[in-house]
């Protein structure tokens, strides 16, 4: 009886440390995976704010090249102007014809100077910045799949939109390599009377639960909320991200 007794309590004790082990297992685990879940979320994170501090730079650097483009244009091209009409005056009243003819030569150096510095001016403000030409790139250098660009509009976009373009496109693109099989991925803009749209559209296949709040998604959102766009996302077959612009709020 007496062995009975303690067979059973040591069965008891020996579940009890069983019970326990198996808690402590869980709650390893659980700190495991929400330690895990808060270095993506910081991961993500970090990225965000890596990318929207080079967005502020990119467009700081921009404005500053507006600021020095208005600068050359008002200040140095009015004096240029300036003298290059004081002297058609002074050649259009010498009656000299070597002095006229040196005159003319000033002259047209001054053109030629008048027209490097439009030129310059034309490179340094935002439509030096082509879109088309930094999609494409991006899609050359894309290997992970096949990837085809798609660009119908002649919107004259503003800096602020051409980044954002730009900066949704790489992490869609980043989201294919991570999540998707994808064996191809077609991106799109078109333009229509009010608004401009960005597509794009992958043949692979993701997690849906994760398709609409995370992959980057977030950071895209962001992107369109703060240009007053539209987004809309459609995994039933593929990843399809839809966005539309007001005209209005981005040329």
């Amino acid at each position: 009886m007496i062995v009975l007794i303690v067979v059973s309590f040591i069965e008891i004790l020996l579940k009890h440390k069983a019970i326990q082990l198996n808690l402590t297992q869980s709650s390893y685990i659980n700190q495991r995976d929400n330690l895990t879940e808060k270095s993506i979320v910081l991961e993500n994170k970090i990225r965000e704010l890596t990318e929207k501090q080079d967005d502020e730079i990119n467009i700081a650097t921009l404005n500053e090249r507006n600021r020095i483009a208005r600068e050359i244009h008002d200040n140095v091209g009015h004096l240029l102007s300036s003298s290059i009409l004081q002297i058609g005056a002074i050649i259009a009243t010498t009656k000299d014809e070597n002095t006229k003819h040196n005159l003319e030569l000033v002259k047209n150096t001054l053109n030629d100077g008048m027209d490097s510095i439009r030129n310059s001016v034309h490179d340094l403000r935002d439509n030096s910045i082509d879109l088309y030409m930094q999609l494409k790139d991006l899609i050359d250098n894309f290997t992970f799949c096949k990837a085809v660009l798609n660009y119908e509009t002649n919107t004259n976009f503003n800096i602020k939109t051409k980044y954002a373009i730009i900066s949704i496109v790489k992490e869609a693109l980043s989201n294919i390599i991570k999540h998707s099989n994808a064996t191809e991925v077609i991106i799109s803009v078109y333009e229509h009377p009010k608004i401009v749209q960005l597509i794009i559209l992958d043949n692979g296949k993701c997690n849906k639960e994760i398709g609409s709040t995370g992959m980057g998604i977030e950071g895209i959102r962001q992107r369109v909320n703060n240009l007053k766009g539209i987004l809309n996302i459609d995994n039933s077959k593929g990843f399809r991200i839809f966005i539309s612009f007001n005209k209005e709020e981005i040329a």
